[in-house]
């Protein structure tokens, strides 16, 4: 089912075919780029109410600048559907998100208009200041380069550090802050205070309001007149808002805020700021999902509702007969709920994904011992360091790829000084649609190289709950190791998950079922797909062992010395990176005990993997559960044939 556009939007080709309209068809445009994204998304699902705020933006900044020429830089990505429909990808918009089809972010490969490819927060203005520094030193002043930044990424570090540089810059840098009170979840912290502080003076916008005339009467009259009205401006903001402007402290014009969906007057203003050097910031208010009622209400829910009635608004969900397994992240936000009434000691924390990890369940049921610390992941390890010295137990939730943001914290802060820190790894291994910029690919190989470090997975929810029920006992918490347990995205295998809590051994794996000639050695929830390869194995009369191993520091060297005394053949399998996971660390295990054995390695290998969902992206890697079969037949029948 393709989706037909408006009447405007379906002659707008490029960038260039929105320019040569009248600034009176914008209005228009709008409606139909809006009206086109609740349809597209309401039949092929996908992020929805990110773009649907920033609707009137993009048309403006595809509008009033050369785009590709001058810059544009999205951070995150989830804002950035219209943009791609404007920039010559409407008519495969439908296929955004799936299997080989467009992909859910900005991405240089896809389109010379993705300035920049984005997935995590805050790297916008940084990216855009580089582009800039460099148009510099090519002698290329005319270029513009635009960082579109919103107000949950503006918490991180990383935003700091690039404002902080391109103040000290004479760099053609426009930072558009949306400020919309909303990442996924709603924001928190001093800087949400801070913004809403500037929103709503009255005085300040009105006298704002005065002084934005004044600046665009007399910037035809050259730079005199622009320092005149910038000194008179950056009183007003200092003495109206009763406190210093923390933009304009590190040397960024500020102009603002504005209201985000009046696009002529967004035009406006951003023709006068085309014609202002330097690096600046214009605050702009939007609503996320803004344009379609249900998505306004709830913006968390809105964020990616996947499938919808655009009409009622009626998410569609699945009915099943049967009682169906829960997602592993609610498995993780009620058993820390179960352990943390029990163990007062316990605390959660989780930067900026209360709802995405489920920690949002510890925030309603014990407000005072869970804590959302921000788009801020270094400091989400670095805080829970603090509190594991004052002898909590920390539960530190960090989805698999953005932990890969805050390494540095987990070396220095936790293992270095010895500090029983669980991190609870989600979205470990493919992430499915996000693709690689989601991918948690790689844990498995950097945590397993820190020394004062464990390092599991569960094959299913219960080994999860008793994976957390061991990390958080009083023997763990004094044996100065962190602990990692890491799980994919989506749903687990046991509809009757809540089981009795269980200390597991560690360094302790299990074997699934005894065999012949192969051994297969899994890790986590992949070996569930072992499972199904050994039974369809069993009807060839092929009948390979099957070990859950659990643990990939420390291994389990008992049950590997027993694999390799009684196996010549052995294939291991995890959904990370083949280079330094687990497969190597058996194949380091071998050779430091001098055994000699054929061993394959399934995995992800040294290459980026695109976004589909992840029965495919597991397929294209070779270990789904018909890959598997297939990775034991080649071990024993080339045996075979060898040995004839």
């Amino acid at each position: 089912m393709l989706i037909t556009p408006g009447k405007l939007l379906a002659k707008i080709d490029k960038p260039e075919d929105l320019r040569n309209l009248d600034q009176t068809a914008l209005p228009q445009v709008c409606a139909e780029l809006r009206q086109f994204i609740v349809d597209n998304v309401s039949v092929y699902g996908g992020h929805f109410g990110a773009s649907l705020g920033v609707v009137e933006l993009t048309v403006a900044l595809h509008y009033v600048f050369n785009t590709p020429d001058d810059q544009l830089v999205w951070d995150v990505g989830h804002q950035a559907y219209g943009h791609k429909i404007l920039t010559g990808r409407r008519d495969n918009f439908h296929t955004n998100r799936f299997y080989k089809g467009l992909s859910g972010f900005p991405k240089r490969k896809e389109s010379p208009y993705d300035a920049f490819g984005v997935g995590h927060s805050s790297t916008s203005i940084s990216a855009a200041l580089g582009m800039a520094v460099a148009s510099q030193l090519q002698n290329n002043p005319k270029r513009h380069h635009i960082a579109v930044i919103g107000d949950g990424a503006m918490t991180a570090g990383l935003a700091f550090e690039g404002m902080n540089h391109a103040g000290s810059t004479e760099a053609d840098l426009l930072i558009i802050l949306n400020d919309n009170c909303m990442s996924i979840d709603p924001n928190v912290g001093a800087l949400r205070e801070y913004l809403t502080d500037i929103t709503t003076s009255p005085t300040y916008n009105k006298v704002k309001d005065e002084v934005w005339n004044l600046l665009g009467k007399m910037s035809n009259f050259g730079k005199s007149a622009q320092d005149i009205v910038s000194k008179i401006e950056t009183g007003l903001k200092a003495s109206l808002l009763k406190q210093s402007n923390l933009f304009e402290s590190l040397h960024l014009r500020y102009f603002g805020p504005i209201d985000g969906h009046d696009i002529d007057h967004l035009v406006s203003v951003m023709n006068d700021l085309k014609d202002i050097p330097g690096p600046k910031l214009l605050h702009c208010l939007t609503v996320k999902g803004k344009g379609y009622g249900p998505a306004e209400k709830d913006q968390t829910k809105w964020h990616a509702p996947g499938l919808f009635d655009k009409v009622t608004g009626e998410i569609k969900k699945k009915v099943y007969d049967t009682p169906q397994p829960p997602k592993y992240q609610d498995v993780f936000g009620h058993t820390l709920v179960e352990l943390a009434e029990v163990n007062e000691k316990i605390v959660g924390v989780t930067p900026a994904m209360p709802s995405g990890s489920s920690m949002n369940i510890m925030m309603k049921a014990i407000p005072d011992r869970a804590f959302d610390v921000g788009i801020a992941e270094q400091h989400a390890v670095t805080f829970s360091a603090g509190m594991a010295t004052q002898g909590q137990v920390v539960f530190c939730n960090i989805y698999s790829t953005f932990m890969q943001r805050a390494y540095d914290q987990v070396i220095h802060d936790v293992c270095i000084q010895e500090l029983p820190v669980i991190f609870c790894l989600d979205r470990a291994g493919f992430a499915g649609a996000d693709g690689p910029t989601h991918h948690g690919a790689y844990d498995l190989a950097f945590m397993r190289c820190v020394p004062n470090m464990i390092v599991s997975s569960p094959m299913n929810e219960q080994e999860l709950r008793n994976l957390m029920f061991t990390a958080q006992s009083g023997t763990i918490q004094e044996g100065k190791q962190a602990f990692t347990i890491r799980y994919p995205r989506g749903e687990g295998v046991m509809p009757n998950w809540k089981t009795p809590l269980e200390p597991i051994e560690i360094g302790k794996g299990r074997k699934i079922r005894d065999g012949r000639e192969v051994a297969i050695l899994t890790i986590g929830p992949i070996g569930n797909y072992a499972v199904t390869a050994c039974n369809l194995l069993e009807n060839e009369h092929i009948q390979p062992a099957h070990y859950d191993m659990r643990f990939v520091k420390p291994l389990d060297e008992a049950m590997l010395h027993e694999i390799f005394q009684r196996y010549d053949k052995v294939l291991t399998v995890e959904d990370g990176c083949l280079m330094g996971g687990f497969g190597s660390a058996v194949l380091e295990f071998m050779t430091d005990h001098g055994y000699v054995a054929r061993v394959k390695r399934l995995g992800i290998p040294d290459a980026i993997i695109e976004h589909g969902e992840q029965i495919d992206l597991h397929r294209e890697c070779g270990f789904d559960p018909q890959g598997i079969a297939n990775a034991v037949r080649e071990l024993i029948y080339t045996e075979r044939a060898v040995t004839a």
